[in-house]
């Protein structure tokens, strides 16, 4: 066993706690879970790689974006809420894929496209911590003065 000094504090870490120095959370061992690890990139849910589908018509079934969504992948799990007073559907949908490589093709491929008269918005449901990689279409705004109109 380690002694502890007195005072409480892990003499080797710097730490207060009984049993933190014996703890795997110091030593950073930890599983790695499957996909992009890039910060901002997408993140897998315990079960499986889940996307997060806005806009959806209102009156929408299951059925209707089950069909759509299945043609990207097996679809392990769907979840749409739909609204007490009305019965119909709040406009999102989470989607569950096993596979990641089925999410990205759900991802890249549904996002912007018309489904029953409104635009589908598609996106990862999970991200890793950190900024989103910028996209290289965007040009950076260079900071300054604007020119004068009489600087001719």
């Amino acid at each position: 066993l380690q002694s502890i000094p007195s005072s409480g504090i892990n003499a080797e870490y710097g730490r207060k706690g009984r049993g933190l120095a014996r703890s795997e959370v110091l030593r950073g061992d930890f599983d790695e879970l499957e996909g992009e690890t890039r910060p901002g990139g997408p993140q897998k849910s315990i079960e499986g790689w889940i996307i997060f589908v806005t806009n959806v018509h209102i009156e929408a079934t299951e059925n209707d974006i089950f069909d759509k969504f299945s043609e990207y992948g097996e679809i392990k799990n769907l979840h749409a809420n739909l609204d007490r007073r009305t019965g119909y559907l709040k406009g999102y949908v989470c989607i569950e894929y096993e596979q990641y490589n089925e999410a990205r093709q759900a991802v890249e491929q549904a996002n912007n496209e018309d489904f029953l008269g409104q635009e589908l918005k598609v996106d990862w449901a999970f991200v890793r911590p950190g900024k989103k990689p910028t996209s290289s279409k965007r040009k950076e705004r260079r900071r300054g003065r604007s020119p004068s109109p009489d600087s001719d």
